[in-house]
């Protein structure tokens, strides 16, 4: 039972005080200090030195390399991951969740991280709809929470949309 209430403390706090752009553990920077130019030019999750570092975006970036870091600096949107970091999975639920950076997953050039290996394991099953599901809630976040006007995607368009659709109604029986 103690684990069970730890767990679901552990959660709810991540998800109710995720506030920043990018997910950062407490003292280890975004990504909990992996260098994220290296899933690209490794095809592996590296951990980053807390001396070849790069400020983007409010968070710390960390990097195996000064070449990383140059190739980060030189283009931040190309290597930054999906959803600030968040986990891919709980995204398309409109959550924000923890990352184990060691559960990733390159698709179409797009870096997505899941809480953990078996998450990123059940994702993979369904990826395409919940990357669409996920890029929507994204959307709405990046104006909602963080105060950023994003490009319109089809899945944000389409939840947009559908708000509006279920809306319809209830607006109508007001009106009427």
């Amino acid at each position: 039972m103690k684990y069970v209430i730890g767990l679901l403390l552990v959660l709810f706090s991540v998800e109710a005080f995720a506030k920043d752009r990018f997910y950062q553990g407490r003292s280890s920077g975004a990504i909990r200090g992996y260098d994220v130019v290296a899933y690209y030019t490794q095809s592996d999750a590296v951990r980053g030195s807390k001396k070849i570092t790069h400020k983007y975006g409010g968070a710390e970036w960390r990097f195996a390399s000064e070449e990383n870091r140059d190739l980060f600096k030189a283009d931040p949107e190309k290597y930054v991951p999906q959803y600030g970091g968040y986990c891919a999975k709980a995204m398309s639920g409109d959550r924000f969740l923890k990352i184990d950076p060691k559960a990733w997953t390159i698709i179409d050039d797009k870096l997505y991280l899941n809480y953990s290996s078996r998450t990123r394991a059940t994702w993979r099953t369904e990826q395409g709809d919940l990357i669409a599901q996920a890029d929507g809630y994204w959307e709405n976040h990046l104006v909602e929470t963080f105060g950023e006007t994003p490009k319109a995607s089809e899945p944000a368009k389409a939840i947009a949309t559908e708000k509006v659709k279920t809306a319809e109604p209830k607006l109508q029986q007001l009106v009427n």
